[in-house]
């Protein structure tokens, strides 16, 4: 009886295993390479920027960022002083931040003189847990097709940012 115990116990123990072995580690951006379920609260605070809005044919930046957090501050600074060169990017800016943390920053920035950047509070937190984020500002590249690029945590110079789109 105890060996028959035992060896269901085995069997058991390895059926676990080997389901546990098939199983996909990776981060959800890395299994669903394209632009992730977007739904972010507009500054108007009625209406969402989803991934329906993003235009069709254009290549994607996604900026997950905190209002409060001088890096964040600098990229989007950065980006401003060369948005010129971004006209043919769509640019989201998505925080998990409060709306009102999300509101000063727009309007301190006076990111409404863009119309290529959306910017939006991430109120379902789906972001950071999509890309698995560990520091700010989290960048993420999309070509036109919408397909993952590539990703990158903290600043990055204009320059290095535009030469993924060129790839």
């Amino acid at each position: 009886m105890k060996k028959l115990c035992s060896l269901a116990l085995l069997g058991l123990a390895f059926l676990g295993a080997s389901a546990q072995s098939g199983t996909d580690n990776r981060p959800a951006y890395q299994r669903f390479p394209k632009v992730p379920p977007i739904k972010i609260l507009q500054v108007d605070s009625a209406t969402y920027f989803t991934r329906e809005n993003l235009k069709k044919n254009l290549p994607v930046m996604i900026v997950v960022f905190n209002p409060e957090c001088e890096h964040c501050q600098h990229e989007t600074e950065e980006l401003i002083k060369h948005i010129d060169e971004f006209r043919q990017i769509q640019i989201v800016m998505a925080t998990p931040q409060s709306f009102g943390q999300m509101k000063s920053f727009y309007v301190r920035y006076g990111l409404d003189r863009f119309k290529n950047i959306a910017v939006g509070q991430d109120e379902r937190f789906v972001l950071p847990s999509f890309f698995m984020i560990h520091n700010l500002p989290y960048l993420a590249f999309y070509d036109k097709k919408q397909d993952l690029i590539s990703t990158h945590e903290g600043t990055m110079p204009v320059s290095e940012i535009l030469d993924v789109f060129k790839q």
